[in-house]
């Protein structure tokens, strides 16, 4: 995939106007969730990413403390100049979810492990809570 059908497809899916508006998404959202990933699972990431979204992936230091999914669209919301909890979880979104096909099942599987609760929706999948053990 090149940089340029990554923003086409998450204009696509984001429902953005211009492509111009989808990549500053994309640019944002990819920062982000470089500072909340670490180790193998940033790097096999990064791999398969075109070479300037796996820049941006990579730039910044991981926070000593990762964000649970709802801290990181608050986060989004405060680092993109006010936007909306709502606009923030629909860019987290719509970023994610052309990242979880682009990463495949396997990859997809691990991130989540690797992160704290609540990003499973933010990539397009369910967030399954573990079976209760019965008494």
């Amino acid at each position: 995939m090149t940089f340029d059908e990554l923003i086409e497809a998450v204009r696509r899916d984001g429902l953005y106007p211009t492509a111009e508006q989808a990549e500053e998404v994309t640019r944002t959202v990819l920062a982000a969730l470089g500072r909340q990933l670490t180790g193998r699972e940033r790097a096999d990431l990064a791999r398969l990413l075109p070479r300037a979204a796996a820049r941006e992936l990579t730039a910044g230091i991981p926070a000593a403390t990762p964000l649970t999914g709802g801290e990181f669209v608050d986060d989004l919301a405060a680092r993109t100049g006010g936007a909306t909890p709502a606009t923030a979880r629909w860019d987290a979104g719509s970023v994610l979810g052309v990242l979880a096909r682009l990463a495949g099942p396997g990859l997809l599987r691990r991130l989540l492990a690797r992160l704290p609760d609540g990003y499973a929706l933010l990539f397009g999948q369910a967030q399954l809570a573990p079976a209760a053990v019965a008494a």
